[in-house]
């Protein structure tokens, strides 16, 4: 790569986009939405109905799937990012620690609570996006969207009220991913200058810096190892869908850069804590507990 590519990131600030800006709102909005629709349903699946007891191995399953697709179309010429340069680490921190963050603790809380539960608590996301939006970036919303967003809090509030499965693990592990998740969010759309790394940068490097210090820590704590001796690697409906998993993880990651470059960061946080719980839950879980470690 030359070095006007290198100054010309993912994508040139001059380059227009090829749909009308409303309808590409729209659309990435519907396909963050559907992405993070189904992965908490495969997600929930490989930790609940098959007991898969090592959630951060699935992390690190879909790092390497969004850094090997990447990759792959970079060198293909599908997509264009920045070639390596030790000034990336300091443009992206701190967003490689709010995105590894992000990504277990919301593998966690899927694996500890019921997914009703697991939607109507990821709604606190909403109002520290809106906070973390106007103390990072500066923005400013009107009242009625403010108004709007205590309103979204309170009725998860209420709906919380009603849980009698209570677990405070996982309740601490969801509001991590709260926390983690808006600050992402924020980051994100703060470090998607197209003239820097550009969506399909921010994407690779944040999986990319993150993968090896994740492989580490699910070493030394013994979780790999479960992950190994896991009794299912020879079921052929369990790798599917781990596969399955690895690669919704990289159009997660995906439709969520694409939402907050479209759209703003509250916006996808909006979509992400909208989720169609109770009746799937009850046609396919038929279950609340927790996973069997």
């Amino acid at each position: 790569m030359t070095c006007e590519d290198d100054h010309a990131g993912a994508e040139p600030a001059s380059a227009p986009s090829p749909l009308p800006s409303g309808v590409a709102q729209l659309l990435s909005a519907l396909f963050y939405g559907t992405c993070s629709f189904l992965i908490v349903l495969v997600n929930k699946a490989l930790l609940t109905t098959y007991s898969f007891p090592s959630p951060i191995v699935l992390g690190i399953g879909q790092m390497a799937a969004t850094i090997m697709i990447l990759y792959v179309s970079k060198l293909n010429k599908i997509i264009h990012f920045p070639d390596f340069d030790k000034k990336i680490i300091v443009k992206l921190f701190p967003l490689p620690l709010f995105y590894v963050g992000n990504h277990i603790s919301g593998l966690s809380s899927t694996s500890k609570l019921s997914l009703p539960m697991f939607t109507v608590l990821r709604k606190f996301t909403i109002p520290l996006t809106l906070l973390l939006e106007t103390i990072i970036l500066g923005k400013q919303y009107s009242l009625n969207i403010i108004v709007s967003v205590f309103a979204i809090i309170l009725g998860a509030f209420i709906a919380a009220g009603s849980d009698l499965a209570f677990n405070l693990e996982g309740y601490i592990f969801v509001f991590l991913n709260d926390i983690f998740t808006a600050a992402n969010g924020v980051y994100t759309k703060q470090k998607m200058d197209p003239k820097e790394l550009g969506k399909y940068g921010v994407l690779f490097y944040n999986a990319s810096f993150m993968i090896i210090p994740t492989l580490i820590f699910s070493i030394s704590t013994g979780d790999l190892q479960q992950a190994t001796e896991f009794n299912q690697w020879k079921n052929v409906l369990f790798i599917i869908q781990f596969l399955l998993s690895c690669f919704l993880g990289f159009l997660l990651m995906y439709s969520t850069v694409l939402c907050s470059y479209y759209n703003s960061a509250l916006t996808t946080a909006v979509i992400g804590a909208i989720k169609y719980g109770r009746g799937l839950e009850i046609l396919l879980f038929n279950s609340k507990q927790p996973v069997k470690t």
